[in-house]
């Protein structure tokens, strides 16, 4: 609630979620992100890519706030939606470290950093979302994706660049949206014209 009554304040200064989307905030942004845990239920080290206003990394971080040793990373390049996910996450208590930076020049300073769980919404199409994500892949990591109606789709394009293996899970709160489940994920490694 806390959450929901930071977002409408700041809404009206900084444009944060699609104004049509406030009326169903709790639905649309809230409900959507909770959903998440329950796919990662074990997950201590969560890593959320280009999370703007929070969803779903920063709700995911308040719903595990009493859970030992869980912690949430946020990346999000945008300075005003980083004020805006620390004066949530203070509000809230929620333990997460917000890096004010683009998600290549955190794959470049945090190289150790091999998280449980790596997640992004509404931020890229599969085949870029999964150039940003794999530095972050270790051996156990799954990725968590929403995705609408176009989601094997980008499953298909990003098979020609990637191999990785894949679950659907219908989405709860969207009716033709899935969230993509993502394990094993590595380039396909192509040879070079020339080359044996």
């Amino acid at each position: 609630t806390r959450y929901a009554e930071i977002l409408e304040q700041w809404q009206k200064r900084t444009n944060l979620v699609s104004p049509s989307t406030l009326p169903v905030l709790w639905s649309r942004h809230f409900a959507d992100s909770a959903q998440l845990c329950g796919l990662a239920s074990k997950a201590r080290l969560w890593l959320d890519l280009g999370s703007g206003a929070g969803f779903p990394g920063l709700v995911v971080a308040i719903i595990q706030a009493g859970t030992p040793d869980f912690h949430m990373h946020l990346v999000e390049s945008n300075r005003k939606k980083c004020a805006f996910l620390a004066e949530v996450a203070r509000e809230t208590k929620a333990s997460v470290d917000i890096h004010a930076m683009r998600i290549e020049e955190l794959a470049e300073c945090a190289q150790s950093l091999k998280p449980d769980v790596v997640s992004a919404r509404a931020l890229a199409p599969l085949p870029r979302l999964f150039e940003l994500a794999a530095p972050f892949f270790g051996e156990g990591t799954k990725g968590l994706f929403p995705k609408g109606r176009e989601a094997e789709a980008e499953i298909a394009a990003a098979r020609e660049e990637w191999e990785f293996a894949f679950r659907l899970s219908p989405s709860l709160t969207a009716r033709d949206s899935h969230i993509v489940e993502v394990t094993g994920l590595k380039p396909r490694h192509t040879a070079k014209a020339g080359m044996p």
